[in-house]
């Protein structure tokens, strides 16, 4: 037998509303959480100690799939990925840019090559060798990168240990070397049209991005000037450009209402420009084409988005005129300007779809796809000027393909489609599209994918994933990893629950605040549902989410733990409650629109307090549970998994087992090189064969 590690218990209470709550283990939370994020040496002894001890207590629980994770899973999954990959070259003046790995390489290379001229290695040049770059570190991650509009410098940022904090270099690519201008940024930057002027956002003390600074190279950083500041904490800042490239975009935005300033991109002194003051609920994105902007918002009632153009002299809520109008149940995603074209991306009965408008006569057609379920991307690359836009398309069964499409030509040619080196026929496997009726009469969408030879009697066990959060839609995409699931007779599926836009805003808005609890039914209802068609069975249903998914997770695991084979949450946001009640973590504020705010409010309290998972953790039959931290992860703290596991195991002593993974060395995404990554998927997969009994 072996003994699981026991967290001490130290109660600490807190009243709002007049209502006291108790905290066992609040103390798992580091003093000094801050520094910890930037120096993980600092962690407190005691704190550190538990974690390795439950590190120590989840490798001997799953010794005994070593060989299935390290050997067979692993190696699975990375016989599958081309190792020496590369992304199709996207035009920008006389060069093309791309990524590119080397065989056993863990990061890309960023490179270009002569616009007309190939990708080979006689044309190549290698802008940054991130294998190179991260030599030395346990994590590296590049936040973004950036050449200048004279493609003779790279703005760079990168993070070394995994908590978002970047620092961004500059390189001259005609020598290699990087400029001595550094600073701290988020990982974000946008140069000017003079190529000397850069601009990037800063994280203030609590790792917020509220100010955006210009740097002019060749100065010192720490004169830059500020050249916009969002003083209320509740909104954070981004850096963007419209297509046309003669604009930066400050975009200030929660999670419900938006505000974009315009910059001048060809004035390296210029003042921010207000497009539209901020209204609660608001939500509005900017595009530009010669004298006109084109804007997509949700004003006047439209629930689904429209388009509207303003005049670019007087950019105003008066002068917004109807473009493209509200169609309830169409959900406009994103909308792109070209020089001649007009191109957005929207869904419509759970499925996306590519709509291209001629803006001389107003013409319109349409890229879609036939399969059941899918994913299309839209990538706008780097010119204004063109006729071509690239896509990219993949299904649960078909891999990754990536076109341009001659919008003139109505024309479409594939310039790349995913290789699986070790092989894959699609017609080997089912993917299907199911609507399961949730208790309200709504019906949640369901994509599944499985291996044509697998039984559909209720016998095969079925991995569940589910996210439900921000308005996030989960694709229908194509993943070479589970296969490794799929092929050992598992059925993948995936819950679109109320919570994300897979049917629309009004999908999202009855999946969060006060609406937050049909999230939670909905992806019971379609494991239910999934049962009685007889595709699983009750307890062979294993839950997997991460981040507001890892929450799903915990609320599920309290509201039907019998229904559950196994839980696995990554980076879970189980501590809701007392998350929202502290507005001196990065998120907090930003995060009331979504969760509502407990402080301020007594309904929002007791509502987030119903559904709270860790704050709901009782005695229950709650199956094994499997959850994974990342010790600098600035997005769901360390400590609540770790509090989370140490209630579950001291409430539930024979139930379980409770499973805590803490990444001592990396944050909220896990490991950052593409095998490493794959790690840690072979790792997760191994705990779900192992409980349902196919290890």
């Amino acid at each position: 037998m072996i003994t699981p590690p026991r967290a001490r218990k130290q109660p600490a209470s807190q009243t709002h509303h007049g209502i006291t709550i108790s905290d066992d283990y609040g103390w798992l939370r580091a003093k000094n959480w801050q520094q910890v994020m930037r120096e993980p040496d600092t962690l407190a002894a005691d704190i550190r100690a538990y974690l390795d001890a439950e590190n120590a207590y989840l490798d001997a629980t799953l010794a005994d799939t070593q060989l299935l994770q390290a050997t067979t899973l692993f190696e699975e999954m990375k016989g599958r990925i081309k190792q020496d990959d590369s992304s199709v070259p996207s035009p920008d003046g006389p060069w093309a840019y791309y990524s590119a790995y080397e065989k056993g390489a863990e990061y890309p290379r960023l490179c270009r090559c002569p616009r007309d001229g190939s990708s080979g290695e006689d044309q190549e040049q290698i802008l940054l060798d991130g294998a190179k770059e991260a030599q030395g570190h346990a994590y590296w991650q590049l936040g973004g990168a950036a050449h200048s509009p004279d493609h003779k410098l790279l703005a760079y940022a990168v993070d070394t240990n995994g908590s978002e904090y970047y620092t961004l270099k500059i390189r001259n690519l005609e020598t290699g070397e990087d400029l001595p201008d550094t600073v701290e940024s988020t990982g974000g930057m946008v140069w000017a049209r003079d190529s000397a002027t850069l601009y990037y956002i800063r994280l203030d003390d609590n790792h917020r991005p509220l100010e955006v600074f210009r740097h002019r190279l060749g100065t010192d950083p720490a004169a830059d000037e500020r050249v916009f500041h969002e003083t209320d904490t509740a909104f954070y800042v981004h850096l963007g450009e419209t297509q046309s490239g003669d604009f930066l975009l400050i975009d200030v935005s929660d999670h419900e209402t938006s505000e974009v300033h315009l910059l001048d991109a060809h004035d390296p002194g210029a003042t921010p420009r207000l497009v539209a003051l901020r209204e609660t609920g608001h939500e509005y994105s900017v595009e530009h084409n010669g004298d006109e902007l084109f804007i997509l918002t949700n004003s006047d009632g439209a629930v689904d988005f429209r388009l509207c153009t303003a005049p670019l002299a007087d950019p105003g809520r008066d002068n917004w005129r109807e473009l493209i109008p509200h169609r309830p149940g169409t959900l406009i995603l994103s909308h792109v300007a070209f020089k001649d074209f007009l191109v957005r991306l929207e869904r419509a009965n759970s499925l996306p779809r590519i709509i291209v408008r001629q803006l001389g006569d107003g013409s319109e057609h349409t890229i879609a796809f036939d399969e059941e379920a899918y994913s299309l991307g839209l990538s706008a690359g780097y010119e204004f000027d063109t006729t071509t836009v690239r896509f990219s398309y993949s299904s649960m069964t078909t891999p990754s393909q990536v076109f341009d499409y001659d919008m003139a030509e109505r024309t479409r040619d594939l310039r790349k489609t995913q290789e699986v080196p070790s092989g894959h026929d699609p017609a080997h496997y089912v993917t299907r599209r199911l609507y399961a009726p949730a208790a309200d009469g709504e019906t949640v969408p369901v994509s599944l994918l499985y291996h044509r030879e697998t039984p559909i009697d209720g016998s095969a066990p079925l991995l569940l994933y589910g996210y439900g959060s921000y308005g996030i839609s989960i694709p229908a995409g194509f993943s070479t990893s589970r296969l490794s699931l799929v092929d050992r007779g598992f059925i993948y599926a995936i819950a679109h629950i109320r919570g994300g836009k897979d049917k629309g805003y009004a999908w999202y808005t009855n999946g969060k605040r006060h609406a937050k609890r049909n999230t939670f039914t909905d992806f019971i209802a379609a494991g239910e549902y999934l049962a009685a068609e007889g595709y699983t069975r009750r307890g062979q249903i294993v839950g997997h989410g991460g981040s507001a998914g890892g929450m799903l997770m915990g609320a599920v695991a309290n509201m039907a733990p019998g229904h559950f084979g196994a839980i696995i949450a990554a980076v879970p946001f189980v501590d809701v409650l007392n998350t929202m009640l502290d507005d001196s973590l990065p998120l907090t504020p930003p995060e009331w629109p979504e969760w509502g705010n407990p402080i301020a409010s007594k309904t929002d309290y007791e509502t987030i307090a119903a559904y709270s998972p860790y704050d709901n953790t009782g005695k229950a039959p709650y199956p094994p549970i499997l959850a994974v931290a990342g010790l600098t992860d600035p997005r769901v703290t360390y400590w609540e998994p770790a509090k989370w596991v140490s209630k579950l195991r001291a409430l539930n002593p024979e139930a379980g087992p409770f499973l805590l993974k803490t990444n001592m060395d990396s944050g909220h995404g896990g490991a950052s090189g593409r095998f490493s990554r794959l790690e840690e998927i072979a790792f997760s997969y191994a705990f779900a064969l192992k409980v349902v009994g196919k290890a």
